[in-house]
This record gives structure tokens, C-alpha cells and sequence, in this order.
């Protein structure tokens, strides 16, 4: 099979043709496997997608026009209303942001005492420091109060929590950098639930370069230099 280890980006398909050389064609977005309610994703167009195989079938056939450019994953789940962020909340949102990040880490770390595989052995050792501390909250829905009292409390175990989500997301180059497309795994799976989080990234980039360095990232999170 020609196409076996033939690799296309998303929205494309590898086809044969009769010499049996192989090519990247657009994916029919009829011909898309047959997804679950909770596979829906929601385009920028503000249209519901049965999965991003649709989407991205979709956006490949619209390639060289405006809409085709501008058609994104948006966020994870049918589309649905995304109320406006006001001022207090995208203040309020590096707190929980910082303590849900912190709580990641914790559980990857109790699962890792089972079966290793989540963390490497030097992201353990950071975790595990910060796991120790007695003082931690529990996850769960705190206070602002609360959230902000525990920063200034332990503020070193926020440190590499906001450092590892960093390195997690700077994968395509691994460049000190964040695009667009780097961010949008963490922004689909969060817009639902934290509809914050897209003006939250437009005020990270402070030099408004459409990138958000490391810089940028800590300064978000009100980690010091």
C-alpha cells in the first residue's frame, strides 16, 4: 500500500493514483467516520462540526479562500453561547488558572506512585516537593480570597506549574515561543468552561506580536522574573 506510511496534515488524505503514486487529496467531510454528541467541535464560523475530521475536510476544500483561512477549531463541544469577559474576571482567571495547573500535576503524580508514565523522573522530583507541602489546597472551587492568600503563601510551588504548561504546549518548534496553534489544544478544550481564557491569551502577548514568549507567559501569571 503506497499510502501506508504516506503522512498528510489534518483536513487531508492520502490517495494512489494509478501508477500508484501516492498524494495528499482533501478529505471528503461526507466521508467522515460517524461521531458522539460530546466529539462535536465548534468552528470559528460559529458552526457546529460533527468531529475535526468535518472541520478540517471542510476547511481544506475552502483552501486559497478568505473563508478557508479564516475557518479554526474554536473550542471543544457544539457551538453554544460564550458570554462576554468583563474586566474582574480575566483579572480572577490567572488564580484559578494557577491552582487548576497545580492540581494537574498533583494527580499526575499520585497516579504515577502506581504506575509510572505521566511525568518524567525530573518533572517527579519538582512535583514531588510541592506535593509534600502540607499547606496545599485540595482541589476543588476556592475563594478568590482563599486562591490569592495561598499564592502569596506558597508562591513556590505555583512556580513550575506554569513553567511545565509552558513546556507542555511549545512543541511545534520547541522555540521559547507560543503560536496560535500551540495554544489552541489548551484554549478548545477550556473555552466552554472558562470563557475567559481567549482574551486572557490577547493580553499575554503584550507586545502584540501574535506570539507569547516565556516572558509573557510568567508575567500572565504574575510569576517574578
Amino acid at each position: 500500500d503506497p499510502c501506508r506510511n504516506f503522512h498528510c496534515k489534518r483536513g487531508k488524505v492520502c490517495h494512489a493514483d494509478k501508477q500508484g503514486k501516492p498524494s495528499c487529496i482533501c478529505q471528503d467531510p461526507a466521508a467522515c467516520p460517524s461521531t458522539k454528541d460530546y466529539e462535536h467541535v465548534c468552528g470559528t464560523d460559529n458552526k457546529t462540526y460533527d468531529g475535526t475530521c468535518q472541520l478540517f475536510g471542510t476547511k481544506c476544500q475552502l483552501e486559497g479562500t478568505k473563508m478557508g483561512r479564516q475557518l479554526h477549531l474554536d473550542y471543544m463541544g457544539s457551538c453554544k453561547h460564550i458570554p462576554h469577559c468583563t474586566d474582574y474576571e480575566v483579572d480572577q482567571f490567572p488564580l484559578r488558572m494557577r491552582d487548576w495547573l497545580k492540581n494537574i500535576l498533583m494527580q499526575y503524580y499520585e497516579r504515577d506512585l502506581d504506575t509510572s508514565g505521566f511525568l518524567t523522573e525530573k518533572q517527579r522530583s519538582k512535583v514531588k516537593k510541592i506535593y509534600q507541602n502540607d499547606k496545599r489546597l485540595v482541589a476543588g472551587d476556592h475563594a478568590v480570597e482563599l486562591l490569592l492568600h495561598d499564592f502569596e503563601k506558597n508562591y513556590h510551588m505555583y512556580v513550575y506549574p506554569v513553567h511545565w504548561q509552558f513546556h507542555q504546549l511549545d512543541q511545534h518548534p520547541v522555540d521559547r515561543l507560543l503560536t496560535h496553534s500551540e495554544l489552541a489544544p489548551l484554549r478548545a478544550s477550556l473555552v466552554p468552561m472558562e470563557h475567559c481564557i481567549t482574551r486572557f491569551f490577547q493580553e499575554c502577548d503584550g507586545d502584540k506580536d501574535k506570539l507569547i514568549a516565556l516572558k509573557e507567559w510568567c508575567h500572565c501569571f504574575g510569576i517574578k522574573e
